[in-house]
């Protein structure tokens, strides 16, 4: 199974850090919170990863280059503008080819098992999403689960992760070159039954804001 990593946010909310530095490449625990995800990519026994890149995206290929120190093939989608989510992975299709696929934001930390995950088969779903107890900053969460589906019920609700196994055809009426976001496209999968998912529980970070990214630098730097 080949990964892609999303790596082509502006990262506003990290300004003025993100003016010089790409969001993929702020540092947590010591390391770039990219390097932690090829880490574990690599650990998993992925060999091949797709990086989709804009804002100071040349950063990010000097910095990690063929990816061969990580154990890893790196592959560079690149994007003149911003695609977003979905226009981002179906302008790498591509590059990612027909099998589904392991997605994980760049801008999240997350120790969740990705071994296991690419060991899921989709079967007739078009993507089993990872979802985490609802932050304090998301308290109404993503989607609610029950018997492996995801859907829409009241609670309870959970908050996806940014990981997930995904089938090209989720991103179909996306195409290349096209802005589109992903969060659409999953509220209209899972309303059809077509997203699976599961709760993780363990270390999980939205790196989205100074406070958080603050918040997950003394945990790691504790735990070390």
């Amino acid at each position: 199974m080949k990964a892609m990593l999303l790596a082509a946010g502006r990262g506003e909310r990290l300004r003025p850090l993100t003016d010089t530095v790409p969001k993929a490449l702020v540092e947590a625990g010591g390391k770039p919170l990219i390097v932690w995800h090829l880490e574990r990519l690599a650990r998993a026994g992925i060999r091949d990863a797709v990086i989709n890149i804009s804002h100071l995206g040349e950063r990010i290929v000097e910095r990690l280059g063929d990816g061969a120190r990580f154990g890893l093939r790196l592959h560079y989608s690149r994007e003149r503008e911003r695609l977003e989510t979905a226009g981002g992975i179906a302008n790498a299709l591509e590059l990612l080819g027909r099998a589904p696929f392991l997605l994980v934001n760049a801008d999240v930390y997350c120790e969740c098992d990705f071994a296991r995950l690419t060991n899921i088969q989709l079967g007739d779903r078009l993507a089993h999403l990872v979802l985490v107890p609802n932050p304090s900053h998301r308290s109404k969460g993503d989607f609610s689960l029950a018997d492996g589906r995801l859907g829409d019920a009241a609670e309870p609700r959970y908050t996806y992760a940014g990981v997930a196994v995904v089938a090209p055809k989720l991103v179909q009426s996306v195409n290349r070159g096209e802005k589109a976001p992903l969060a659409p496209l999953l509220y209209d999968a899972a309303a059809r039954g077509l997203l699976g998912g599961e709760v993780y529980g363990g270390l999980w970070q939205d790196v989205g804001t100074m406070e958080r990214l603050a918040e997950l630098e003394r945990f790691l730097n504790e735990r070390r």
